[in-house]
């Protein structure tokens, strides 16, 4: 039966509208998606600005301020007053992850989505889990300075060099991977409930709205913790290796929460 369905739903990894331009091949569908969800961060913004009030704040303005202020929390107790980019970072982050989540939610037929979540291929993920890391790494130089910045791969032991270096190869792989494989699940379980033959149907169209509810949680979850990782990240690199014990009693419940979204 289980076979069935997945020939029936005929899921290809990596499948996308693609077009060629100077011979570099562009998923056209995922580069769309990641625009819209800018504009929809953009135009967030954009009616907070309008809408601000120092009396009683609107329901977006208490929102934007509830996000704001665990995040400010985070950073304080982490990393501390060193960074205050880290803040305005973290944020757009979080908004915009959870908003290229919640595209696939635009109301649509059993089977597919009119917007898939650009979350869904690899490259966006992976992408930002870039511009994070090298951020990281240019924020932790400009901060200790280089000599310092390349001492701590020397910590606690010069023989541990190799390990800690491919440990930060791997942070941005991991960053990536961790978001990309859920929301990919989801689209997957969406496809298979509506793979499901006709006479399902009552059954499918209900448990399909039931997923889709569950999905946009997961998408939740998934926008937090790439967000936290980011945070906990700065915070590793511009307290160094020998400080991490200092700020691990504020991270270590972070982390414990980051580690519910696997």
């Amino acid at each position: 039966m289980m076979t069935r369905i997945l020939t029936d739903t005929s899921i290809e990894v990596g499948h996308h509208f693609t077009a060629k331009i100077g011979g570099l091949t562009l998923n056209i569908d995922t580069i769309g998606a990641t625009v819209l969800a800018g504009i929809i961060v953009v135009v967030l913004g954009l009616l907070l600005r309008r809408q601000i009030t120092h009396e009683t704040p609107g329901k977006l303005q208490l929102l934007w301020e509830i996000v704001v202020d665990y995040v400010q929390k985070q950073v304080d107790q982490s990393i501390g007053p060193t960074a205050p980019f880290v803040v305005p970072l973290a944020v757009t982050l979080f908004v915009f992850i959870l908003a290229a989540n919640w595209l696939e939610l635009i109301p649509s037929g059993i089977k597919e989505e009119y917007v898939p979540a650009p979350t869904a291929d690899v490259n966006l993920p992976f992408a930002m889990a870039i511009v994070v890391i090298v951020w990281v790494h240019i924020a932790a130089i400009r901060h200790r300075g280089a000599a310092t910045y390349l001492s701590g791969f020397a910590q606690p032991y010069k023989a541990l060099i190799p390990v800690n270096v491919v440990e930060e190869i791997a942070k941005p792989i991991t960053l990536s991977l961790r978001l990309f494989g859920n929301i990919f699940a989801g689209g997957i379980m969406l496809a298979l409930i509506g793979a499901m033959p006709f006479y399902f149907i009552e059954l499918a169209v209900p448990f399909n709205v039931v997923w889709k509810l569950f999905d946009a949680g997961i998408g939740v979850i998934q926008a937090f913790i790439f967000m936290l990782l980011t945070i906990l990240y700065f915070s590793f690199a511009l307290q160094g290796h020998g400080d991490e014990s200092h700020g691990g009693a504020h991270a270590q419940p972070a982390t414990a929460g980051a580690d519910t979204g696997h």
